[in-house]
């Protein structure tokens, strides 16, 4: 596996408040399952078509977490980027994600606290439709 680390490191004053990013991503089948053995986390409405079928959903749909997930890739690799700290992060989870699905994580600078180098980051992720299936923010501390 080859890991790409070419991504130029944003300084933390050269981030402004409003400054945008965004990944998207094409939810696999395989992403479920190795997400499911990565956390060991096997409820049947991620992996059973069968189960999945009565449920709600109609259908197999991703971890919650897996959708959300995909925001850390934005902060660590984007904006922020490299050197940037994850403290904290709250989600509300809107609609499930289904498998084929392409979702786009965005996040926006909505406040600096200069002293520590605390940002704090607006953090959605959309989907293929422009439907908000994840809301949420992030804190990050920018080295």
């Amino acid at each position: 596996m080859e890991i790409n680390m070419t991504n130029k490191e944003r300084m933390y004053d050269d981030i402004q408040i409003g400054d945008k990013d965004s990944f998207t991503k094409t939810i696999t089948e395989d992403d479920i399952v190795q997400f499911a053995r990565l956390t060991g986390d096997f409820n049947p409405v991620h992996l059973d078509a069968e189960y999945a079928s009565q449920t709600p959903f109609k259908e197999r749909i991703a971890h919650g977490i897996l959708s959300g997930s995909i925001i850390s890739t934005v902060l660590g690799m984007k904006l922020p980027g490299p050197n940037t700290i994850y403290l904290s992060q709250n989600f509300k989870f809107l609609l499930p994600v289904k498998i084929g699905e392409t979702i786009t994580a965005n996040v926006e600078v909505v406040e600096k606290k200069d002293d520590k180098r605390i940002i704090k980051l607006k953090t959605q992720v959309m989907n293929q439709h422009q439907e908000l299936v994840v809301d949420g923010e992030a804190v990050v501390m920018k080295k």
